[in-house]
């Protein structure tokens, strides 16, 4: 800029710029995945779709969406979701590879979790009475279960998959009228979890822990599913998830952890959250199944976490990784596990995941998909600014 220009004119300029490498930077996504789409009206008009979730609009359903993009109906964006001839399992895998090729770190962690999403009526597809966290009770909702990337860089989702109740199921009626494929039967949620790490593995997804809360660590076969596949983990347990020591005792976890002298207790931040680092007081207890000494050797452990300011408040987990891995690594894979839930949040408040007025399966993943990957979008956007376009994979602000 000139050496005379004004503030309102560098103002200007600096937003036009932004305005700019957001514009080049949302075409560069959009050309990932347009041969995913076989004609050039719908490839449009899923740029468009993405523009719209990114957009100011105040909510993110078909309505408001098409008047972003100046259209005086929402049949087009409907059209989009519900009819139109593309593959959303192909562009979920677009966005695993956006995400690792801006994200990716050997040591980030997988975070599995699941979301409700609160509905009325009963035609949404899996929808029924059943536990949201999101609500903190029963209600009529969909559950769908994420698997979240949280890196040292930023965090993005990789997969997601609909929670089908066993009602939804075993309804044939019911299924047909919401489009659910004949191939989808019922699958708990570590079920679910575990076909979408299957596929982050299968793709190479460079990570070093899987994460999740005690829906996943209360599930026998699927700790044992992630040791076979010599994975690490920290998995949440409730206080009275039975655990065995090396001399054969046995015990609670609230139990076992009550026993720990004073001394065996460090106080650790399990990372960064909105008003600094998380501290906790955290204990390790070494536990039966170690393997015998060697470079590859592995075993677990019961980890506990206790309030600073409470200390009878105290988290549980399940872990498992190389032998002597140390305290300070265990907390903060564990505390890995809050990335998701800022993930919710931005994802819900953000770009419109839960603001969708769709019924059946496949315009379901449709939506949840593109939110996602406008959600990956926001999330290295915003990082390459917040370093001024360094340490991290080039994008248009960076160049």
């Amino acid at each position: 800029m000139p050496a005379d220009t004004t503030g309102a004119e560098q103002a200007q300029h600096d937003e036009l710029r932004r305005i700019g490498c957001w514009a080049r930077g949302l075409d560069a996504l959009h050309a990932r995945i347009a041969p995913r789409f076989r004609r050039p009206e719908v490839r449009a008009r899923a740029r468009r779709y993405l523009a719209g979730l990114l957009g100011r609009a105040e909510r993110k359903n078909g309505w408001q969406l098409a008047e972003e993009a100046g259209e005086r109906h929402p049949r087009g964006v409907q059209r989009l979701l519900d009819a139109a001839q593309w593959d959303a399992d192909a562009v979920r895998d677009d966005l695993r590879a956006y995400v690792v090729e801006h994200l990716g770190d050997p040591g980030a962690v997988l975070v599995v979790d699941e979301t409700g999403f609160l509905k009325k009526g009963t035609k949404s597809v899996g929808v029924q009475r059943q536990y949201s966290g999101t609500a903190g009770r029963r209600e009529n909702c969909q559950v769908a279960v994420f698997l979240c990337y949280a890196a040292p860089r930023g965090r993005a989702f990789l997969d997601r998959a609909l929670y089908l109740p066993k009602s939804w199921a075993e309804d044939g009626p019911r299924r047909a009228e919401a489009g659910v494929p004949a191939t989808v039967r019922f699958a708990t949620k570590p079920q679910l979890a575990k076909a979408m790490l299957a596929r982050a593995f299968a793709a190479g997804v460079p990570a070093a822990w899987v994460a999740g809360d005690t829906v996943y660590g209360a599930d026998g076969r699927f700790r044992h599913w992630l040791e076979t596949a010599g994975r690490a983990y920290v998995l949440a347990v409730p206080r009275t998830h039975r655990v065995w020591l090396p001399d054969g005792r046995a015990a609670a976890a609230k139990a076992m952890v009550a026993q720990l002298p004073a001394a065996a207790w460090a106080r650790l931040a399990a990372g960064e959250g909105a008003q600094g680092p998380r501290w906790y007081d955290w204990a390790v207890v070494p536990l039966l199944g170690a393997d015998p000494p060697g470079p590859a050797a592995r075993a677990p452990w019961l980890l506990a976490r206790r309030s600073v300011s409470d200390p009878t408040e105290v988290a549980y987990y399940r872990a498992s990784g190389p032998a002597g891995t140390p305290l300070a690594a265990l907390a903060r894979a564990a505390g890995s596990r809050w990335a998701v839930e800022v993930g919710f949040e931005q994802a819900k408040g953000e770009v419109g995941l839960d603001q969708y007025e769709v019924r059946r399966w496949e315009a379901w993943h449709r939506h949840i998909t593109l939110a996602l990957l406008a959600h990956a979008y926001l999330e290295v956007t915003r990082l390459a600014a917040d370093a001024g376009g360094k340490g991290g994979a080039p994008t248009p602000c960076s160049r």
